[in-house]
């Protein structure tokens, strides 16, 4: 077989390169676009050969099966492709423990609701038997739909099956090709999530009264209103990573769901890449940097955001000069000065005056649960002995917004111009801890390593 580039690679390959394993291991046998051959289901030896090369190949390892199948769109289960099935799995080692067969006229749809059932079982190996000629279009899916978290492998049914060559080229016939395939796959994928009921709640937007409305389009995110599934994912994680389990196309459509409620254009979003420092991109005067914390504009219409679990979102505004800022405050960060660094760009590159410059600070893990080794928490000592709260513990707890506060205020921003948890507005309390409120907020120190994330984001309005 051969890659989108005409190159061949090998029957078994490994789709993406996880991180890690678990005991148990799934198979897929994905028939769905068999549906157009009737020859292969007239004749009951053709599925029976499918179950006894997944019976060679994955007996004796395999505990979680499915099958998927298409159906027609309006019309019910194709009943004898059913029974043919059924009786094509007796006798079969790799179904001793039953086996899902999983119906839809999306493969979407199908492969999100086996993604679904693997994430309950707790398994990421995932075997797919399938026709040569799918290959486009399940890569696209499981690039969209999975994560590096699990480990996918093709095994191509024809190059499995011996014997009756007739029944091995009719059965992959190909109805589209690959570039056809791929954007069939987008459209599916795009309309199938875009249909899913949010979760958690209505999609929840938190303002701040300091950042003019009539210029920005601002807010911070909760974690409703979204549709990732995954309990310390759901519902509106607006994070993709290789090392959590919800897939881009999910991120994308909570984007889309977010930007549609907000206001502002999905396809101009431009998030920082976090690498818990304090490089500043100037957004339209410079390349793009690998990594940065913050990031500010004078330009309308785009929307930049910085994202937050536990970190501080922070978001920066100047009425006067219409620029905008923001910016990931993690403790690392706030040590090496993102938010002032912020505010010197927004200076420096578009003469903003340190007096007009309003800084926001998001919902982040407060001093009630976040703490540190003591050797990290001297350094919070020397911005302010407020900012560490016991610190005869071996791991006292840390302010990180008081030490942010004290930071933007000795660099000359007014203090009357920050927003923190000890400057709330009586609407909505944009600054709770994050950690404190699992309805409310996703957290990292509450969650562990698979948790989701919020953002704050700022667009000037055209």
């Amino acid at each position: 077989m051969a890659d989108h580039a005409g190159n061949q690679i090998p029957a078994v390959y490994n789709a993406r390169n996880p991180l890690k394993t678990s005991m148990e291991e799934a198979l897929l046998i994905d028939i769905f676009d068999i549906k157009l051959n009737s020859d292969f289901f007239s004749d009951p030896k053709c599925m029976v050969n499918v179950f006894k090369c997944a019976d060679e190949h994955y007996g004796n390892c395999t505990k979680f099966v499915y099958i998927m199948c298409s159906q027609i769109l309006g019309s019910e289960r194709n009943g004898s492709q059913e029974e043919i099935i059924l009786k094509a799995a007796n006798h079969f080692q790799v179904l001793k423990h039953g086996f899902d067969v999983v119906w839809n006229s999306s493969k979407a749809a199908i492969l999100y609701s086996i993604k679904q059932k693997l994430d309950k079982a707790a398994v990421n190996i995932v075997k797919i038997m399938l026709p040569q000629s799918a290959i486009p279009a399940m890569e696209f899916y499981a690039d969209n739909l999975f994560t590096a978290v699990y480990q996918l492998e093709f095994k191509i049914l024809e190059e499995m099956w011996e014997g009756d060559g007739a029944k091995k080229s009719t059965m992959c016939q190909k109805a589209l090709n690959n570039e056809q395939q791929v954007q069939h796959a987008q459209r599916e994928i795009t309309t199938f999530l875009g249909s899913l009921q949010g979760l958690k709640g209505n999609l929840t937007i938190l303002k701040s009264t300091l950042i003019s409305d009539s210029i920005f389009i601002h807010g911070f995110t909760t974690r409703e209103g979204g549709i990732s599934y995954i309990e310390t994912l759901s519902s509106l994680n607006l994070f993709c990573s290789s090392r959590r389990k919800d897939p881009k196309a999910v991120v994308k459509e909570n984007l889309q769901r977010l930007a549609k409620a907000a206001g502002f254009n999905p396809d101009t979003y431009c998030s920082v890449k976090v690498d818990h420092a304090n490089e500043v991109w100037i957004l339209g005067k410079q390349p793009e940097p690998d990594s940065y914390d913050g990031i500010v504009t004078n330009i309308k219409g785009i929307t930049i955001a910085a994202p937050g679990a536990d970190c501080i979102p922070l978001l920066f505004s100047d009425p006067l000069k219409k620029v905008c800022g923001a910016a990931h405050s993690g403790w690392k960060g706030t040590l090496l000065g993102v938010a002032m660094a912020t505010v010197d760009a927004m200076v420096a590159e578009y003469g903003c005056s340190l007096e007009d410059i309003v800084v926001v600070m998001g919902p982040s893990v407060g001093p009630c649960c976040f703490t540190l080794p003591r050797e990290d928490a001297s350094a919070f000592h020397a911005i302010d002995p407020k900012c560490v709260r016991l610190p005869s513990l071996p791991e006292p707890y840390i302010d990180i917004r008081r030490a942010t506060r004290v930071l933007l205020e000795r660099g000359g921003v007014l203090a009357q111009n920050i927003q923190d948890d000890s400057v709330t507005d009586r609407s909505q309390n944009i600054t709770l801890c994050t950690s404190c409120h699992p309805e409310k907020f996703f957290s990292h120190v509450r969650d562990g390593i698979n948790f989701g994330t919020q953002i704050g984001f700022i667009t000037i309005k055209d």
